[in-house]
């Protein structure tokens, strides 16, 4: 190892600051001698390896050597002092920095948890090293945490997890937040980290060949354009295919398990060389992702697409700049390369705007001396899908990103909750509705007056601790009220379907089954459960129904014969009622049928039959007994309207492009609209009067032409 290490050190830094790191290494190897790890390894294997990880990250030769030392003060007899006339002031700051970085410990009370999530951030705004060497002292502990006991595996990988990961990922040290989340999985999930990795390695041979191709068509893009550039694959971390299998996704629907990079010069390339892949390859609506224009908050900057090419399944690729690559493998990293002209004194410049976060912490420092002031004062956005806020006694609270006050208060207790009369953020009243962010100071007041929460709350709450407590107050606090509301809902629905809710609720066959499967003993607490919103009124009103025919055939049978004899006004659009004769016929505005649609008949208490399409989403909420075959004349000379919908990439001109189509076609056009999309996208929403079916397919044939259209399909309502 000793003779790798420094060879590489060698290759990436200057004379000078090679000797120091070459001083700084036998220094902490003779101080941490005789100590040992877990493993039976010589300890300072640990230090040697976190600070292997600083320099495939590009870090400065001071970062370098206080890896190499980290562990020194805490373990051995050398003191700051001699860090300090040995090594210089800076790197005795960052020892220090990392050796007070305790382990946060998000079980603890009150300034104590307070204290330690204050050193988190102190050392960032200190010097952001700091942090960065911990990730690298975490990640090496990662690799070797198979030494550790099963409990210790776990309980370190969730910290890992829940802490460190999302700091890099904050940070953009992409290749390290992925190795620690992959890590995790491991530990946490084996089962389900195994069984990803054989898939992984079973797509990537199956597409070994496609890749090749691919690549091959796009350096001989590359050449037409008459763009330099670079084209490699990129492997999809464990963790993020774990997410998605988690979301529902299958792994023909992760595209990106294997994804193309493209490599250029400027950010003018980068554009030119996407125009080109999207006239060869289809693009797929809502897969295309601009963050060159819109960067991430942790400065990553690229282009996403997915296309389908010739070859099988959809592709990613993903094309950026040099610079862009760098900052997205080494994030924050990436400016002490850039500073230092890739860590040997060359000069770079890197634009200090994106650093703008980092100075706004350094400036907290200044500002602030006790560490409730500082987490009061606090207001960065680490953590993408969560926030930490404090109680004012210092308590931690990780909540879900959206989280509002009323989420807060029931975090803590459900009496807190049910009691909240207001919220305090930072000390000034909010309503209490006011979505939470990282750092705020939350206080809820209570009062023992309070009636209770309100059914509003439901509305805005987004915890499901927060819904169910809720909930449960409303089930058990308030039964008669529940009572009178699920009645109230109940006979509005029956009488909306044509029954009567004394006639259904008359029946005793529904009952049972209905009481056993909510542990309910009377009837009373079925409709409570209605009231409060766990049992909706139609799923309660259909059980009833069903239990109702079975028990009064003859009086299904009479509503059965008075559908059929519902008088008529007779339309002109010819529609035939397989079995029936006189019954008025109306086209829904759902999902506009037209000729050549297969169709269905949905017979109404009062409107005779309504036309629908036979794929319409809406059919499903219908009465099966009341839906009736139907079909087109043979001839209709009538106009119907359809409504379509262009999606394409945004660009001047694409509404009037629409348009002019469509009027050369000398097509009648109803409605007109656009739409910008968030994504670099664009939809058009056309409503035409057209005679079938495959007249409206040559027209969305004739607009798939149109420049930068990706899709057209027809509104299914």
């Amino acid at each position: 190892m000793e003779g790798s290490f420094l060879k590489k050190i060698q290759d990436n830094y200057n004379e000078t600051n090679y000797s120091r790191i070459e001083k700084a290494y036998y220094f902490a190897k003779v101080a941490h001698s005789g100590q040992k790890r877990q493993s039976g390894e010589d300890y300072f294997v640990h230090p040697a390896a976190v600070a292997e990880i600083l320099v495939d990250l590009g870090l400065d030769s001071d970062t370098i050597i206080a890896a190499l030392l980290h562990d020194v003060i805490e373990d051995t007899d050398h003191s700051a002092e001699e860090i300090d006339q040995e090594f210089g002031h800076q790197v005795v700051m960052l020892v220090n920095g990392v050796t007070k970085l305790n382990k946060l410990n998000f079980k603890s009370k009150e300034e104590e948890q307070a204290e330690n999530l204050r050193r988190m951030f102190l050392a960032m705004s200190n010097d952001i090293r700091v942090i960065i060497i911990k990730l690298a002292d975490r990640l090496h502990n990662m690799r070797t945490l198979s030494y550790k006991t099963e409990e210790s595996q776990i309980r370190i990988a969730t910290e890992t997890l829940d802490i460190y990961a999302p700091i890099a990922a904050r940070l953009g040290i992409s290749g390290l937040k992925g190795e620690l989340e992959d890590l995790c999985l491991r530990y946490l999930h084996p089962d389900d980290y195994y069984y990803i990795a054989e898939k992984v390695a079973q797509k990537k041979i199956e597409r070994e060949g496609d890749v090749n191709n691919i690549s091959k068509e796009l350096y001989a893009m590359l050449d037409e354009l008459g763009i330099k550039g670079d084209i490699n694959g990129r492997p999809k971390h464990f963790y993020s295919i774990y997410r998605k299998l988690q979301k529902g996704k299958t792994f023909e629907q992760i595209y990106d398990l294997i994804a193309l990079r493209i490599i250029v010069e400027d950010v003018r390339d980068c554009y030119a060389i996407l125009g080109a892949i999207h006239t060869k390859w289809k693009p797929l609506p809502g897969r295309f992702k601009d963050y060159i224009s819109v960067p991430k908050a942790n400065m990553y900057q690229s282009l996403h697409t997915t296309v389908l090419t010739s070859y099988g399944s959809p592709f990613e690729i993903q094309i950026r700049t040099k610079e862009m690559h760098k900052i997205a493998e080494f994030g924050i990293a990436a400016h002490w390369k850039y500073k230092q002209g890739n860590v040997n004194g060359a000069p770079n410049t890197v634009d200090d705007n994106k650093l703008a976060w980092i100075k706004n912490v350094m400036e907290l420092q200044n500002e602030v001396s006790d560490s409730k002031e500082y987490l009061d004062s606090l207001k960065i956005d680490l953590y993408a899908d969560q926030v930490f806020v404090f109680t004012p006694a210092g308590d931690v609270f990780n909540l879900p990103n959206g989280s509002t006050g009323i989420d807060f208060a029931y975090s803590i207790h459900s009496q807190v909750g049910n009691k909240c009369v207001g919220i305090k953020i930072n000390s000034r009243m909010v309503p209490i509705d006011t979505k939470l962010t990282n750092g705020d100071v939350v206080e809820v007041l209570t009062s023992n007056n309070s009636k209770g929460p309100s059914r509003d709350w439901l509305k805005f709450v987004i915890t499901p601790s927060a819904k169910s407590k809720i909930k449960s107050f409303f089930k058990k606090e308030m039964k008669e009220e529940n009572i009178k509301k699920g009645k109230e809902l109940l006979e509005k629905d029956a009488k909306h379907k044509g029954y009567n809710l004394a006639d259904l609720m008359a029946g005793n066959s529904w009952k049972d089954g209905i009481m056993q499967k909510y542990s309910a003993t009377n009837v009373d607490e079925i409709i409570a459960l209605v009231g409060y919103g766990e049992i909706s009124s139609n799923q309660l009103l259909n059980r009833m129904i069903e239990f109702y025919k079975k028990e009064h055939p003859e009086l299904v049978q009479e509503s059965a014969i008075k559908t059929k004899q519902v008088e008529s006004r007779k339309k002109d659009n010819g529609i035939i009622i397989k079995g029936y004769t006189g019954l008025k016929t109306r086209f829904s505005h759902c999902c506009t049928p037209l000729p050549g649609d297969k169709i269905v008949g949905y017979v109404s208490r009062s409107r005779g039959v309504t036309i629908h399409r036979a794929d319409c989403p809406n059919c499903k909420y219908f009465e099966p007994e009341r839906l009736v075959e139907a079909e087109w004349p043979s001839s209709v000379n009538t106009y119907f309207v359809a409504s379509l919908d262009v999606f394409a990439e945004d660009r001047v001109g694409l509404l009037i492009d629409c348009a002019s189509l469509i009027t050369a076609m000398k097509i009648a056009i109803t409605n007109i609209s656009g739409k910008k999309e968030s994504n670099g996208m664009a939809s058009v929403s056309l409503s035409i009067e057209v005679e079938n079916v495959n007249f409206l397919e040559n027209i969305i044939n004739k607009l798939k032409q149109i420049k930068g259209v990706v899709d057209v399909v027809r509104s299914k309502n």
